[in-house]
C-alpha cells in the first residue's frame, strides 16, 4: 500500500512538471521543471528496483545534461517572442505530429497489454542473489556487446567529426613541440635563486625558478611566420 501510494505520488508529480516544461513561458523555469521530472522519473526507476538506472538518470541528465541546458538559456540571447511566435505559426503541424505520436504509444501498449506471454513476462522471477546493476552488466556486454560497442564508435565518430568541424588554425595561435619539451634537462629550465626574507635576490641558494627564455633570433621569428614554441 505504501509502495502503490508514493508510486502515485512521483507518477502524479512527474506528469504535472512534465506538463509545466512545455507550457512554461519563462525558459529558465522550464528547466527547472525538467530537473524535477527528472528526480521524479529517478524515485520511480527506485520503486521498481532498478536502482543503476536511477542513478544514471540523475548523474547524467540531472548534472550534465539540465544543467547544460541552464546555462545555455541563461547565457545565450535568445529571442523568446520571436519563437512563441513560429510556435502559434506552426502549432496545427505540432499538434498534427503529437496526435501520430499519441497514437503509437497507444498502438504500443495496447499491443504489450494482448500479447499472449505479457502475463508471464511480468510475473518472471528474478534471480537471486544478483543484484540489477549485476544483471543490466551481465545483458549489456555479453548479449549485446557488439550494439554496445557500435553506439561507442558512433559517438566518438561523431565527436571527432565536430572537433574537426570547429577547429580553425589561426596565425596567432602557438603550437608545442612535445619533443623539444620532453627532452629539455633541468639545467636548462631552471636556475638557483636565494629568497630569504629581507635579504633580496642572489645567486646562492637553494630555490628553483624557471629560467627566463632566451630571445629569438629576428630572422628565425621572421621566417616562422609569428609562430612560437610553448615552454
Amino acid at each position: 500500500m505504501i509502495v502503490a501510494t508514493f508510486f502515485y505520488l512521483f507518477a502524479a508529480i512527474l506528469l504535472a512538471s512534465a506538463a509545466m516544461v512545455v507550457s512554461a513561458r519563462n525558459p529558465v523555469h522550464s528547466v527547472l521543471f525538467l530537473i524535477l521530472a527528472f528526480f521524479n522519473a529517478a524515485a520511480l526507476f527506485l520503486i521498481a528496483g532498478a536502482e543503476f538506472l536511477a542513478m544514471i538518470l540523475v548523474i547524467v541528465y540531472v548534472g550534465a545534461v539540465a544543467v547544460l541546458f541552464l546555462f545555455v538559456v541563461m547565457m545565450l540571447d535568445v529571442d523568446f517572442a520571436q519563437l512563441r511566435g513560429g510556435i502559434q505559426r506552426y502549432w496545427v503541424v505540432g499538434a498534427a505530429v503529437g496526435a501520430v505520436l499519441f497514437i503509437e504509444l497507444a498502438m504500443v501498449l495496447g499491443g504489450w497489454a494482448l500479447a499472449p506471454a505479457a502475463v508471464k513476462l511480468r510475473m518472471s522471477p528474478v534471480p537471486s542473489g544478483v543484484s540489477n546493476t549485476e544483471a543490466l552488466g551481465r545483458i549489456l556486454y555479453t548479449d549485446y556487446v557488439f550494439l554496445f560497442q557500435t553506439a561507442g564508435l558512433i559517438l566518438m565518430v561523431a565527436m571527432i567529426g565536430a572537433i574537426v568541424l570547429t577547429l580553425r588554425d589561426r596565425k596567432t595561435s602557438r603550437h608545442q613541440d612535445i619533443r623539444q619539451q620532453t627532452e629539455r634537462s633541468v639545467a636548462e629550465t631552471l636556475e638557483m635563486m636565494s629568497l630569504s626574507l629581507g635579504a633580496g635576490t642572489t645567486r646562492s641558494g637553494g630555490y628553483l625558478r624557471p629560467k627566463e627564455p632566451a630571445p629569438e633570433p629576428a630572422g628565425e621569428h621572421a621566417d616562422s611566420g609569428g609562430h612560437g614554441h610553448g615552454h
